[in-house]
């Protein structure tokens, strides 16, 4: 997929990193070191089990991988420190050696951030847009890490309670707004952030909807967006199906993104993710290029 004229390649740099988004998506693939994540909680528990499922992905075609060690489901029991750190770490740093695309750490809290940085992850993900954790900013400024900063209204234990807003992209589009100058003035440049509306985090079904028709409004401040829609609960108010039936849902809703240039989607299912995106882009540019050119013929004499 090519990018439109009308729509403005973006730069996303950290480190030695520089990326030129607006063309396709780059895909996000999920690794949940976790017992209680919503969709593949306990399955890569064990560093051995984390470290192959992660290397499966960057077979498949990741771009980027998202190591987390907390659950962030509603109502998850918060994870300690500890345990939090004995989960990331190790499966970074076996990582960081053989992969050469970037490491995200999925984290709220900055010491599993900066550990995670220093044992080879380049990005932080933070679900608070970098608010639960005092700490946090001075870490990702003083590290030069890549950020994607999150919106969330709660917190994983309430953010499902009664979400409400009189307009809810604009209310999280002028949060996004507010943290990046928060982030600047605390010496974050914005080069380095991306902006992730939070689908599933203190949002209804109806909130999620309005969220993924409405990209441009939030890329229109500049700065990269990420979509984590991958298989959840709001394709089951819209589908009717259950966790193990939501792939097809989440490949429309990927091809639905790409459609509005959305720079980088986190998903579970990266083969899948990819064949769909190139399928689509395949026949998309195939129909642009067999359109006959219209003509304009001078009127009969």
């Amino acid at each position: 997929m090519t990018a439109d004229s009308s729509t403005p390649l973006l730069s996303w740099r950290f480190g030695r990193r520089d990326y030129q988004l607006g063309r396709e998506p780059l895909i996000m693939g999920i690794v949940n070191v976790t017992p209680d994540s919503f969709s593949d909680g306990g399955n890569f528990l064990q560093t051995e089990a984390a470290v192959e499922h992660a290397l499966r992905l960057v077979d498949e075609g990741a771009d980027i991988l998202d190591i987390g060690g907390e659950s962030t489901r509603p109502k998850a029991a918060p994870v300690t420190l500890e345990d939090e750190l004995a989960r990331v770490v190790p499966v970074i740093r076996q990582l960081a050696g053989r992969i050469s695309i970037p490491i995200s750490i999925d984290t709220t809290k900055a010491e599993v951030a900066r550990q995670s940085l220093a044992a080879g992850a380049e990005i932080v993900n933070d679900i608070s847009g970098l608010t639960f954790d005092d700490d946090m900013p001075r870490v990702c400024r003083e590290t030069g890490a890549g950020v994607v900063c999150m919106h969330i209204q709660g917190t994983p234990q309430t953010m499902q309670d009664n979400p409400h807003y009189e307009d809810c992209v604009a209310e999280i589009d002028a949060w996004l707004q507010d943290r990046l100058s928060t982030m600047e003035q605390r010496g974050i440049l914005s080069e380095r952030v991306v902006l992730d509306p939070g689908i599933g985090f203190g949002k209804t079904a109806q909130h999620n909807l309005e969220i993924l028709s409405s990209i441009a409004a939030i890329r229109s401040k500049g700065r990269p967006v990420l979509i984590g829609h991958s298989r959840k609960s709001f394709l089951k108010k819209l589908l009717n199906r259950d966790m193990e039936e939501r792939l097809a849902g989440t490949l429309g809703v990927s091809i639905a993104l790409a459609e509005q240039h959305t720079d980088i989607l986190r998903v579970h299912d990266v083969a899948a993710v990819k064949d769909a995106l190139l399928a689509w882009q395949t026949i998309r540019n195939a129909v642009k290029t067999s359109q006959p050119e219209t003509s304009v013929r001078a009127p009969h004499q």
